[in-house]
Protein backbone atom coordinates (compact mmCIF):
# COMPACT_ATOMS: atom_id res chain seq x y z
CA UNK A 1 0.00 0.00 0.00
CA UNK A 2 1.28 3.29 -1.18
CA UNK A 3 1.46 5.93 1.71
CA UNK A 4 0.78 9.28 1.01
CA UNK A 5 3.00 12.76 2.59
CA UNK A 6 0.72 15.39 4.11
CA UNK A 7 2.26 18.88 3.78
CA UNK A 8 1.27 21.53 6.46
CA UNK A 9 1.18 24.25 4.12
CA UNK A 10 0.14 26.21 7.05
CA UNK A 11 3.27 25.62 8.78
CA UNK A 12 5.26 27.08 5.74
CA UNK A 13 3.38 30.27 5.85
CA UNK A 14 3.66 31.31 9.73
CA UNK A 15 7.31 31.64 9.78
CA UNK A 16 7.37 34.80 6.81
CA UNK A 17 4.66 36.01 8.71
CA UNK A 18 5.92 36.27 11.75
CA UNK A 19 9.11 37.47 10.60
CA UNK A 20 7.01 40.23 8.52
CA UNK A 21 5.14 40.99 12.18
CA UNK A 22 8.84 41.09 13.81
CA UNK A 23 10.28 43.66 10.90
CA UNK A 24 6.69 46.08 11.07
CA UNK A 25 7.09 46.00 14.82
CA UNK A 26 10.43 46.99 15.28
CA UNK A 27 10.35 49.47 12.41
CA UNK A 28 7.22 50.80 14.27
CA UNK A 29 9.15 50.78 17.25
CA UNK A 30 11.79 52.75 15.72
CA UNK A 31 9.91 55.27 14.34
CA UNK A 32 8.42 56.11 17.47
CA UNK A 33 11.42 56.21 19.47
CA UNK A 34 12.93 58.92 16.32
CA UNK A 35 9.19 60.62 16.70
CA UNK A 36 10.22 61.19 20.69
CA UNK A 37 14.07 61.85 20.53
CA UNK A 38 13.88 63.86 17.53
CA UNK A 39 13.07 67.47 16.65
CA UNK A 40 9.97 68.48 17.61
CA UNK A 41 9.83 70.78 14.67
CA UNK A 42 13.03 70.39 12.19
CA UNK A 43 11.21 73.07 10.02
CA UNK A 44 11.52 75.87 12.92
CA UNK A 45 15.39 76.82 12.90
CA UNK A 46 14.44 79.96 15.21
CA UNK A 47 16.41 80.17 18.64
CA UNK A 48 15.46 80.72 21.90
CA UNK A 49 16.89 81.63 25.34
CA UNK A 50 16.27 79.17 27.93
CA UNK A 51 17.83 79.91 31.47
CA UNK A 52 18.74 76.87 33.69
CA UNK A 53 19.08 78.24 37.32
CA UNK A 54 21.77 76.42 39.29
CA UNK A 55 21.08 73.53 41.53
CA UNK A 56 18.50 72.42 38.81
CA UNK A 57 18.01 68.52 38.68
CA UNK A 58 17.10 66.47 35.60
CA UNK A 59 13.29 66.82 36.05
CA UNK A 60 13.46 70.41 36.57
CA UNK A 61 14.86 70.73 33.46
CA UNK A 62 12.86 68.65 31.90
CA UNK A 63 9.57 70.48 32.94
CA UNK A 64 11.67 74.06 31.97
CA UNK A 65 12.51 71.93 28.02
CA UNK A 66 8.90 70.88 27.78
CA UNK A 67 7.00 74.46 28.68
CA UNK A 68 9.51 75.84 26.03
CA UNK A 69 7.95 73.52 23.77
CA UNK A 70 11.42 71.91 23.05
CA UNK A 71 11.14 68.33 23.78
CA UNK A 72 8.79 65.86 23.60
CA UNK A 73 8.07 63.92 27.04
CA UNK A 74 9.23 64.79 30.58
CA UNK A 75 9.75 61.15 30.50
CA UNK A 76 11.74 60.63 27.28
CA UNK A 77 13.57 63.07 27.98
CA UNK A 78 14.30 61.67 31.90
CA UNK A 79 14.69 58.36 30.47
CA UNK A 80 17.35 59.07 27.76
CA UNK A 81 19.52 60.95 30.23
CA UNK A 82 19.47 58.01 32.71
CA UNK A 83 20.21 55.68 29.93
CA UNK A 84 23.29 57.51 28.74
CA UNK A 85 24.68 58.20 32.34
CA UNK A 86 24.27 62.29 31.48
CA UNK A 87 21.30 63.15 34.71
CA UNK A 88 24.41 64.21 36.75
CA UNK A 89 26.17 66.23 34.16
CA UNK A 90 23.43 68.56 33.18
CA UNK A 91 24.66 72.29 33.41
CA UNK A 92 23.31 75.47 34.77
CA UNK A 93 23.56 78.27 32.17
CA UNK A 94 21.59 79.91 29.62
CA UNK A 95 21.62 78.16 26.37
CA UNK A 96 20.44 79.09 22.90
CA UNK A 97 18.32 76.60 21.62
CA UNK A 98 15.55 75.13 18.69
CA UNK A 99 13.20 73.27 18.19
CA UNK A 100 15.10 71.96 15.14
CA UNK A 101 17.24 70.23 17.11
CA UNK A 102 17.02 66.55 18.49
CA UNK A 103 16.68 65.65 21.61
CA UNK A 104 20.30 64.25 21.97
CA UNK A 105 21.65 67.78 20.35
CA UNK A 106 19.69 69.53 23.33
CA UNK A 107 21.03 67.57 25.88
CA UNK A 108 24.63 67.18 24.44
CA UNK A 109 23.94 71.92 24.68
CA UNK A 110 23.19 71.48 28.19
CA UNK A 111 25.98 68.71 29.34
CA UNK A 112 28.89 70.80 27.91
CA UNK A 113 27.44 74.04 30.00
CA UNK A 114 28.78 76.06 26.76
CA UNK A 115 26.48 79.42 27.51
CA UNK A 116 24.92 81.58 25.00
CA UNK A 117 26.80 85.04 23.90
CA UNK A 118 25.12 88.02 22.43
CA UNK A 119 26.61 90.85 20.88
CA UNK A 120 26.00 94.42 20.87
CA UNK A 121 28.08 97.40 19.34
CA UNK A 122 27.66 100.80 20.79
CA UNK A 123 28.81 103.53 17.67
CA UNK A 124 31.48 106.38 18.22
CA UNK A 125 29.90 109.64 19.01
CA UNK A 126 26.61 108.18 20.58
CA UNK A 127 24.85 109.46 23.69
CA UNK A 128 23.75 107.93 27.09
CA UNK A 129 20.28 108.11 25.55
CA UNK A 130 20.95 107.06 22.06
CA UNK A 131 23.03 103.96 24.08
CA UNK A 132 20.01 103.22 26.27
CA UNK A 133 17.59 103.26 23.42
CA UNK A 134 19.74 101.38 21.00
CA UNK A 135 19.84 98.85 24.12
CA UNK A 136 16.24 98.63 25.02
CA UNK A 137 15.71 97.94 20.79
CA UNK A 138 17.95 95.07 21.32
CA UNK A 139 16.32 93.78 24.12
CA UNK A 140 19.72 93.54 26.69
CA UNK A 141 18.10 96.31 28.41
CA UNK A 142 14.18 95.97 29.72
CA UNK A 143 13.12 99.21 29.89
CA UNK A 144 14.66 103.21 29.66
CA UNK A 145 13.64 103.33 33.29
CA UNK A 146 16.40 100.64 34.14
CA UNK A 147 19.27 101.95 32.12
CA UNK A 148 18.59 105.47 33.22
CA UNK A 149 18.78 103.89 37.02
CA UNK A 150 21.93 101.99 35.66
CA UNK A 151 23.91 105.04 34.73
CA UNK A 152 23.22 106.97 38.11
CA UNK A 153 24.43 104.87 40.07
CA UNK A 154 27.79 106.91 41.72
CA UNK A 155 30.17 104.06 40.16
CA UNK A 156 33.69 105.13 41.84
CA UNK A 157 36.91 105.52 39.08
CA UNK A 158 39.40 108.24 39.41
CA UNK A 159 38.74 109.26 36.01
CA UNK A 160 35.24 110.65 37.30
CA UNK A 161 36.23 112.24 40.53
CA UNK A 162 36.04 115.90 38.91
CA UNK A 163 32.28 115.48 37.95
CA UNK A 164 29.67 116.19 40.49
CA UNK A 165 27.80 113.10 41.87
CA UNK A 166 24.56 114.76 41.15
CA UNK A 167 24.85 116.21 37.53
CA UNK A 168 22.80 114.66 35.39
CA UNK A 169 24.40 112.27 32.52
CA UNK A 170 27.15 112.27 34.63
CA UNK A 171 28.93 109.04 32.76
CA UNK A 172 28.53 111.07 29.42
CA UNK A 173 31.33 110.59 27.30
CA UNK A 174 33.11 107.79 29.38
CA UNK A 175 31.15 104.88 28.48
CA UNK A 176 33.40 103.30 25.60
CA UNK A 177 32.14 102.91 22.02
CA UNK A 178 33.13 99.14 21.20
CA UNK A 179 31.83 95.27 20.67
CA UNK A 180 30.79 93.73 23.97
CA UNK A 181 29.76 89.87 24.55
CA UNK A 182 27.32 89.36 26.86
CA UNK A 183 25.47 86.75 28.25
CA UNK A 184 21.45 86.60 28.57
CA UNK A 185 21.64 87.31 32.18
CA UNK A 186 23.85 90.80 31.76
CA UNK A 187 21.64 93.18 33.49
CA UNK A 188 21.74 97.22 32.74
CA UNK A 189 24.17 98.11 35.68
CA UNK A 190 26.76 95.43 34.52
CA UNK A 191 26.94 96.66 30.83
CA UNK A 192 27.84 100.10 32.18
CA UNK A 193 29.95 98.56 34.97
CA UNK A 194 31.75 96.75 31.51
CA UNK A 195 31.51 99.51 29.08
CA UNK A 196 33.33 101.86 32.35
CA UNK A 197 35.95 99.24 32.64
CA UNK A 198 36.91 99.15 29.06
CA UNK A 199 37.53 103.21 29.21
CA UNK A 200 39.68 102.87 32.42
CA UNK A 201 41.90 100.56 30.84
CA UNK A 202 42.25 102.06 28.06
CA UNK A 203 43.10 105.50 29.72
CA UNK A 204 45.34 104.12 32.08
CA UNK A 205 47.19 102.31 29.41
CA UNK A 206 46.92 104.42 26.78
CA UNK A 207 45.90 108.29 27.85
CA UNK A 208 46.65 108.97 31.45
CA UNK A 209 50.33 109.83 31.01
CA UNK A 210 50.49 112.02 27.90
CA UNK A 211 46.76 113.81 29.63
CA UNK A 212 48.95 114.26 32.39
CA UNK A 213 51.56 115.52 30.75
CA UNK A 214 49.72 118.16 29.36
CA UNK A 215 48.07 119.01 32.25
CA UNK A 216 44.60 118.12 31.48
CA UNK A 217 42.21 116.15 33.28
CA UNK A 218 39.99 113.04 31.79
CA UNK A 219 37.12 114.89 31.76
CA UNK A 220 39.13 117.66 29.75
CA UNK A 221 40.42 115.57 27.63
CA UNK A 222 36.71 113.49 26.72
CA UNK A 223 34.95 116.23 26.31
CA UNK A 224 37.13 117.99 23.55
CA UNK A 225 37.14 114.60 22.21
CA UNK A 226 33.59 114.15 22.12
CA UNK A 227 33.41 117.65 20.20
CA UNK A 228 35.68 116.09 17.99
CA UNK A 229 34.25 113.09 17.49
CA UNK A 230 30.66 115.01 16.70
CA UNK A 231 32.13 117.63 14.45
CA UNK A 232 34.40 115.48 12.46
CA UNK A 233 32.85 114.34 9.09
CA UNK A 234 35.90 112.30 8.14
CA UNK A 235 38.88 110.83 10.19
CA UNK A 236 41.37 113.12 8.34
CA UNK A 237 39.78 116.41 10.36
CA UNK A 238 39.99 115.14 13.58
CA UNK A 239 43.47 116.43 14.57
CA UNK A 240 42.44 119.62 12.63
CA UNK A 241 39.26 120.48 14.48
CA UNK A 242 41.60 119.62 17.70
CA UNK A 243 43.81 122.40 16.35
CA UNK A 244 40.78 124.74 15.90
CA UNK A 245 39.37 124.19 19.05
CA UNK A 246 43.11 124.41 20.94
CA UNK A 247 43.64 127.84 19.40
CA UNK A 248 40.06 129.47 20.38
CA UNK A 249 40.62 128.47 24.00
CA UNK A 250 44.03 130.09 24.35
CA UNK A 251 42.54 133.38 23.62
CA UNK A 252 39.26 132.77 25.69
CA UNK A 253 37.55 132.54 22.17
CA UNK A 254 33.74 131.11 22.26
CA UNK A 255 33.84 127.28 20.85
CA UNK A 256 30.56 127.72 18.80
CA UNK A 257 30.34 124.21 18.06
CA UNK A 258 27.11 123.26 16.59
CA UNK A 259 27.10 119.87 18.16
CA UNK A 260 27.17 121.32 21.73
CA UNK A 261 23.47 123.13 20.55
CA UNK A 262 22.00 120.27 19.57
CA UNK A 263 23.14 118.44 22.74
CA UNK A 264 21.84 121.39 24.61
CA UNK A 265 18.62 120.76 22.50
CA UNK A 266 18.30 116.80 22.96
CA UNK A 267 17.16 116.62 19.57
CA UNK A 268 19.20 116.25 16.20
CA UNK A 269 18.73 118.98 13.50
CA UNK A 270 19.96 119.09 10.09
CA UNK A 271 20.36 122.96 10.60
CA UNK A 272 20.92 124.93 13.96
CA UNK A 273 18.78 128.21 13.64
CA UNK A 274 19.69 131.62 15.16
CA UNK A 275 17.18 130.64 17.36
CA UNK A 276 18.89 127.50 18.82
CA UNK A 277 22.09 129.05 19.35
CA UNK A 278 19.78 131.19 22.15
CA UNK A 279 19.22 128.04 23.86
CA UNK A 280 19.83 128.69 27.40
CA UNK A 281 22.17 125.69 28.41
CA UNK A 282 26.01 125.79 30.12
CA UNK A 283 26.72 123.48 27.19
CA UNK A 284 26.28 126.26 24.48
CA UNK A 285 29.23 127.20 23.45
CA UNK A 286 28.05 130.16 21.52
CA UNK A 287 26.91 131.53 24.96
CA UNK A 288 29.51 130.19 27.16
CA UNK A 289 33.33 130.76 26.67
CA UNK A 290 35.31 127.45 26.77
CA UNK A 291 34.35 123.89 27.33
CA UNK A 292 31.29 122.93 27.91
CA UNK A 293 31.03 121.17 31.71
CA UNK A 294 31.72 117.95 30.30
CA UNK A 295 31.38 115.42 26.92
CA UNK A 296 28.77 115.62 24.56
CA UNK A 297 28.78 112.23 23.43
CA UNK A 298 30.97 108.75 23.46
CA UNK A 299 34.25 109.32 21.87
CA UNK A 300 36.14 107.06 20.12
CA UNK A 301 39.78 106.15 20.10
CA UNK A 302 40.96 108.54 17.19
CA UNK A 303 38.94 111.36 18.94
CA UNK A 304 40.96 111.04 21.88
CA UNK A 305 44.15 110.76 20.35
CA UNK A 306 43.20 114.15 18.16
CA UNK A 307 42.53 115.63 21.60
CA UNK A 308 45.45 115.29 22.82
CA UNK A 309 47.77 115.87 20.02
CA UNK A 310 45.74 118.75 18.12
CA UNK A 311 47.44 119.71 14.99
CA UNK A 312 49.24 123.07 14.79
CA UNK A 313 48.11 125.30 12.48
CA UNK A 314 46.95 129.27 12.73
CA UNK A 315 43.24 128.11 12.14
CA UNK A 316 40.63 129.85 14.49
CA UNK A 317 37.82 128.17 12.07
CA UNK A 318 36.70 125.46 9.74
CA UNK A 319 34.23 124.51 7.23
CA UNK A 320 31.40 121.42 8.66
CA UNK A 321 30.68 119.20 5.68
Amino acid sequence: MLETKVINKKRKTVWPLAVLIIAVLLFGGWQIYLMQHGAVDANDTTYQSVAIPPQSSASQIAEILLDKDLIHSEKIFLSYCRSTQLDNKLKAGNFMLSRSQTLEEIVKVIVEGKESHLTFTIPEGYTLKEMGQLLEKQGLVASQGEWMKAISIPYEYSFLNDIPQDRPNRLEGFLFPDTYNITETTNAEDIVSMMLGQFARLWEEEYAALAENQELSALEVVTIASLIEREAAVPEERETISGVIDNRLRINMPLQIDATVLYSLKEHKEIVTNADLKIDSPYNTYKHVGLPPGPIAAPGKDSIKAALNPEKHSYFYYVSR
